[in-house]
């Protein structure tokens, strides 16, 4: 408006005393840099920066004198030796009359490992601490893709996620993974993403965002680690699979039962769906034989074993909402307990145990199953575990397994004791010569009026009743 008055900048507090001042620098830009930062600086008796590789640092330099921290990179071989010597080179500068503004990229409370260790080793030398925000990489890199991050939003750190061997995330979800600063670090992401994504979904690189310098570039996810121009500001931005998560089939079988879902999702029981179940199942193991005899044939049986698996999925989801409806379990519960027993049962792989060879793995695996038992209250005998419905010949292979480990059953002396059987299938007998002498026993047994499944049944029943079973 012409001749109006120019309104000054309004006066910012006089900061507290802080013997160290963590100030976040912003995603790059100078012109980033809060109100509340510049004063930090601007006012400081000495400046550390953790690095020089920041955009603003250039414009900086032309108003205050800056140390840093680069020479501890070259110093020490890991980050985590890296970062414990900055901390205590902060440490030993906020002793020091007047203390230290020490300034990081982006806000100093995201992706900023050095303000924890600073925070929590101050505290225990009796130091005070001030923390001075800033913008994160977060607002600059979701602000650069265009995505709102309320809009569930995921913030990892790239080298946590590239450790793992599947994404700790919900691929239902927008996914930003921060500091892919090397091709090997984008190779390792790479491959836990692929795990839950396909190989050709697009992703996009985010480079120094909320910089002149900001860069857009989206490649198929297989190609991510193909470029050598990865730095210190790198991100990757991973969009969601529609409908392709976990979560997605949790929420739609929660709407089925929902009182404006389906009647008939409405009425199932964990009574109910026991025969579903069952023939999921079936139907899973029928696809799997289909896919075997095509893998022979040079054919693929991929997608329709993905659905008969989807199938299982659905009806296992189904229980789980069911219990929750009931309040007795939820999902967490079911997962917290399957994933605490696969830690317990492997220590060869999750601690300390050494084990020589597989069959020691599963004497280790009986013993823990038998301390479980005992820790319960359960008296395990040798046999037990085996369940109640399973078809009788895979029930009999199971009791004559338990049984051999036991020392109760000598598998070869048992199979000698029939020589009847040895002629009819020759030295070396294969698969199809079995499955032809089982096909042979069904039939005789059909002819006698005799049911072969609960003849087999009845058999290992008896023979686990003279082990002293139930």
């Amino acid at each position: 408006m012409s001749g109006s008055a120019e309104v000054p900048w309004p006066a910012l507090p006089a900061p507290g005393f802080a013997d160290i001042r963590i100030v976040g620098l912003g995603p790059g830009d100078v012109g980033d840099l809060t109100l509340a930062a510049w004063q930090a600086l601007s006012t400081a008796q000495r400046v550390l920066v953790r690095t020089r590789h920041h955009p603003c640092i250039a414009a900086l330099e032309k108003h205050l004198s800056i140390a840093d921290c680069d020479d501890l990179y070259e110093a020490h071989a890991g980050f985590a030796a890296v970062y414990a010597a900055i901390a205590g080179r902060v440490l030993a500068l906020g002793r020091e009359p007047g203390g230290v503004v020490y300034a990081v990229p982006g806000h100093p409370w995201v992706g900023e490992i050095t303000t924890r260790l600073i925070v929590e080793q101050a505290a225990a030398a009796g130091l005070a601490v001030q923390v001075v925000g800033g913008i994160s990489f977060v607002e600059a890199a979701f602000g650069a893709l265009g995505v709102d991050p309320m809009d569930g939003g995921q913030v990892v750190d790239a080298m946590l996620l590239a450790q793992q061997h599947h994404p700790r995330v919900d691929v239902g979800l927008p996914l930003l993974a921060g500091q892919v600063y090397s091709r090997g670090v984008a190779s390792d992401l790479k491959l836990t993403l692929m795990n839950a994504y396909p190989d050709d979904h697009p992703v996009t690189l985010v480079r120094a965002a909320g910089t002149p310098q900001q860069a857009l570039i989206t490649l198929p996810l297989h190609e991510l680690d193909r470029r050598d121009d990865f730095d210190h500001l790198t991100s990757l931005y991973v969009p969601p699979l529609a409908r392709g998560s976990f979560t997605d089939l949790q929420e739609i079988v929660a709407h089925l039962r929902a009182p404006e879902g389906c009647p008939w999702d409405q009425e199932q029981t964990l009574e109910s769906l026991r025969q579903d179940l069952l023939g999921e199942c079936a139907e899973v193991l029928e696809a799997i034989d289909a896919d075997a005899a095509r893998q022979g044939e040079g054919g693929d049986n991929s997608a329709h074993l993905a659905e008969e698996l989807g199938d299982l999925y659905l009806v296992a989801t189904m229980l789980v909402q069911i219990a929750t409806e009931e309040g007795r379990f939820r999902l967490a519960d079911v997962m917290q307990a399957i994933v605490t027993k696969l830690i317990r049962r492997h220590p060869h792989v999750f601690g300390d145990v050494a084990v020589e060879n597989v069959d020691q793995i599963l004497r280790n695996w009986e013993q823990i199953k038998a301390a479980e038992k005992a820790a319960a209250g359960q008296v395990a005998g040798p046999l037990d575990g085996i369940p109640a419905h399973l078809p009788a010949l895979e029930k009999a292979r199971v009791l004559q397994s338990k049984a051999h480990k036991a020392g109760l059953l000598d598998r070869a002396a048992l199979a000698a004791s029939r020589p009847d059987l040895a002629r009819l299938l020759g030295d070396t007998p294969d698969a199809e010569g079995i499955g032809a002498l089982l096909w042979a026993l069904v039939a005789l047994a059909h002819r006698h009026g005799v049911n072969a499944e609960n003849a087999l049944r009845s058999y290992a029943m008896a023979f686990r009743r003279g082990q002293g079973g139930e």
